[in-house]
């Protein structure tokens, strides 16, 4: 099944994108209870399942219950971000306002056909209070689960988004929704999402279209009703290397040499990458980066280049000598041999 969206002109003009913490919360459930959903992301499943595990830990059970078996999850618990980049609490407070009636017709939604799971079944008679209980788990859960990771994946969104962006700029929507997904084709003013679990068309009507980068999700995904205004979330690229072990430069003697940030940075620069990304495999700071890459580039042990609106670095065949045998020789793998 397909779900589309009409865009104007004017609706791609307001197209815009947004981070949601809470949207990432309530996603990641999903991952949780299902394993086999994404191996790429395991090794967050088992810190987190470590920590949950502690006594006093939030109701794990009526949490997961929020996944439906088609993977569904109830709308008003992703509402819409109000700005760019709102906080968990922010987000969570307008998740602890909706009304009754609506909450108790999302978690009807979520699990039709079926009926509701046994800890759920007290939103028909008392959605406020299933509401409620609801979203303090999600509260400690936040704490426990996706707060300790989320400066990392905030980088990693932001990464992606900026990336997105730049589509947009050279290409419109075309090239913006080309490479975002299988599931996504743009068509004569409309975007389709396919492998949907129900049909519908929704005119954006001059309410543009909302853009939210997610690590958790496997596919994109419209809200399940369509009475609202067009949103999309969508998996974000890199998120391979969101869990992976910082890395290490290849010796002592040139941590030594040029300090330990510095050497991880040039370990990094196989290929080129902009800085936000690079802050986000190190997990640091943006502008820190910068700093490093400022005396780097001034020493020509790394190069760079501008694509668009942002620089790209890699590292120099300089850089690749002072790295060791392992970069050069693969450099050598790349490079063909002169005549």
């Amino acid at each position: 099944m397909v779900v589309s969206f009409g865009l104007g002109v004017e609706d791609l003009a307001d197209t815009r994108f947004a981070l949601s913490p809470l949207h990432e919360t309530v996603v990641s459930l999903r991952v949780l209870r299902e394993p086999g959903l994404s191996a790429l992301h395991l090794p967050w499943r088992r810190s987190v399942l470590g920590r949950l595990d502690d006594p006093g830990g939030p109701d794990t059970g009526l949490l997961l219950s929020l996944v439906s078996a088609r993977r569904t999850l109830p709308d008003f618990l992703t509402p819409r971000p109000g700005s760019f980049a709102p906080t968990f609490e922010e987000e969570l407070a307008v998740a602890r306002r909706t009304a009754p009636g609506t909450v108790r017709r999302d978690l009807l939604a979520t699990h039709a056909p079926d009926p509701l799971p046994a800890p759920l079944r007290d939103a028909v008679a008392s959605p406020a209070r299933v509401r409620d209980a609801v979203c303090e788990l999600l509260a400690q859960y936040w704490e426990l689960a996706v707060r300790p990771a989320w400066p990392r994946m905030r980088l990693l969104l932001e990464a992606d988004m900026t990336y997105r962006a730049r589509r947009l700029a050279v290409g419109g929507a075309r090239l913006l929704f080309a490479d975002m997904h299988p599931h996504l084709r743009w068509h004569d003013g409309v975007l389709h999402i396919s492998d949907m679990i129900s049909r519908h068309h929704v005119d954006a009507s001059g309410r543009g279209l909302l853009l939210v980068p997610s690590v958790f999700a496997h596919k994109p995904a419209p809200p399940l009703s369509p009475d609202g205004a067009p949103a999309l979330s969508y998996p974000c690229r890199g998120v391979a290397t969101l869990w992976s072990p910082e890395p290490v430069p290849d010796s002592p003697a040139l941590a030594a040499l040029l300090g330990a940030p510095k050497a991880r940075l040039l370990a990094l620069l196989d290929e080129p990458l902009a800085t936000v990304e690079l802050a986000r495999r190190l997990d640091v700071t943006p502008s820190a980066v910068s700093q490093h890459l400022r005396v780097l580039h001034a020493t020509g042990l790394v190069a760079r280049a501008r694509d668009g609106r942002q620089v790209l670095y890699r590292r120099s065949p300089l850089g690749d000598q002072l790295l060791g045998s392992r970069a050069a020789s693969g450099a050598d793998r790349v490079r063909p041999p002169r005549r």
